[in-house]
């Protein structure tokens, strides 16, 4: 929720962050008992579980037609893929279909066959279940004796299966992914899973952040990067604190490691910092999706000279903006840094996109294209960090990481499972993509630039 006031210089909440106050320490859903039309049901989760160590999956069924009774989730044992996977399975979920087949009319031994044999039908050996959330708890059903509790170790069991099945490629579980996640658009389970996602990793710890010295480094109070993934300065006069994070996006079979620091806009008093992150890091382009100032609050400030101008950041370095070219939405810099004790010199490119609004998505879904296009172009090398920020350094910054990693995802024929993606963003910076209507949009860009072949497998991936 919004607080009912702001300190005017809104540094009480992150600018992209104002709803996020407070985390849900428990979820609970309610008891989905009466089935009559008038009473609305939660949307079906789609659900992958990978095989475990033990050839486990690590969760009991209980019903089937045979008893009478749904087929529902009896017990998700701790630390097994089940537990772990996102979004968790639940006791009390009720199954409806597993690896696409509806399990409506299916006994429960066929039930627990289907789950059994996953690593032969299935390429990948990877369960996908439809569930509907949470539908039964403990309290709400009896405990009859003829309800037996059971997901038996994993055994080979021989099935008729069609070569087909078998023979599943990349670029099939790539369309599947993209229909999976235009269904879970169109049908609103994947937006609601997202409200439901973590905001920060569990047990990281943001202690150098929240330190009394650095206090007044933070843009937002509440916005911290973890201790594991923070920047650390070298030769900075003020300290090695700076808010920002290390993000770094994998992309599997491809050998790509996409490296980000996520960052806030800087502060008057932090622009020596954030220039010497630059420097040390070697960072050869800057992503600003923020304009200076929203709704009259200062989001950023102008931490570069004007055009033609030089101005010294610090003792160490000094920063002319020898050209700029552009103008709304997007705005490209080439600034010259001189490092003194050295007289070394180097050039970074800033690319500032202005049409993307606090808390809301890109007026124009293709001026967001051009802008992914352009920042592709300007990325000379894997082994160096791209800083991307907005005014927090996690909801419009978040939103272009997972859009920059799908699109490489599709172009290295993997498939898109954008939860995943989210994760792995979130533990390494807290808050990563801040609203519903942010996800939303870059889910629908993915699905958007795929169903149009804007971005297609690269011709080394295409034929696997």
């Amino acid at each position: 929720m919004v607080p009912s006031s702001l300190e005017s210089n809104c540094k009480e909440l992150g600018d992209e962050d104002a709803d996020h106050c407070g985390e849900m320490d428990s979820l609970k859903m309610s008891l989905f008992a009466d089935e009559s039309p008038t009473h609305s049901q939660p949307p079906l989760i789609t659900i992958r579980i990978k095989i475990g160590e033990h050839g486990r999956f690590g969760f009991n069924v209980k019903g089937g037609s045979d008893q009478k009774l749904p087929v529902l989730v009896s017990r998700v044992a701790p630390n097994t893929p089940a537990d772990s996977t996102i979004p968790r399975l639940n006791e009390g979920d009720q199954i409806m279909s597993v690896n696409g087949k509806c399990v409506e009319g299916l006994t429960h031994d066929q039930v627990v066959k289907l789950i059994r044999t996953t690593k032969d039908t299935q390429a990948d050996g990877e369960l996908v279940l439809q569930i509907s959330p949470i539908v039964y708890t403990k309290d709400s059903g009896n405990n009859s004796n003829n309800s037996v509790d059971e997901e038996p170790p994993f055994q080979y069991v021989p099935v008729d299966t069609s070569p087909s099945s078998r023979s599943r490629t990349k670029s099939d579980r790539l369309l599947e992914s993209i229909m999976l996640l235009k269904e879970g658009l169109e049908t609103g389970s994947i937006i609601q899973q997202f409200e439901q996602f973590y905001r920060k990793k569990p047990n990281e710890q943001m202690s150098v952040a929240r330190c009394m010295d650095n206090q007044c480094k933070n843009r937002y109070r509440d916005i911290s990067p973890y201790d594991s993934t923070r920047v650390i300065l070298k030769d900075c006069a003020s300290g090695d604190y700076v808010n920002a994070s290390f993000v770094n996006m994998e992309i599997p079979e491809s050998g790509i490691i996409n490296r980000y620091i996520a960052t806030q806009g800087p502060l008057s008093s932090t622009c020596e910092e954030f220039w010497q992150m630059v420097w040390e890091q070697n960072c050869p382009l800057i992503v600003m999706v923020t304009p200076l100032i929203e709704r009259g609050c200062s989001k950023c400030h102008k931490y570069w000279p004007d055009l033609g101008q030089t101005e010294m950041y610090g003792d160490n370095l000094k920063i002319t903006n020898t050209k700029e070219t552009g103008s709304c939405p997007m705005v490209e810099r080439t600034i010259k840094l001189i490092y003194l004790p050295t007289n070394e010199e180097r050039e970074v490119i800033q690319i500032q996109y202005l049409a993307w609004p606090d808390h809301g998505v890109p007026d124009d879904p293709g001026e967001f294209l051009d802008l992914m296009s352009k920042v592709r172009q300007n990325r000379p090398s894997m082994n160096r960090p791209i800083i991307v920020h907005c005014s927090a350094g996690i909801g419009r910054t978040g939103v272009l990481i997972l859009f920059e990693t799908a699109i490489c995802l599709i172009e290295a024929n993997q498939p898109v499972y954008p939860l995943e993606i989210l994760k792995s963003m979130r533990d390494q910076r807290a808050m990563l993509i801040q609203t519903a209507n942010q996800f939303r949009f870059v889910l629908e860009a993915i699905v958007k630039i795929y169903l149009e072949k804007l971005i297609v497998p690269l011709e080394s991936h295409a034929k696997s």
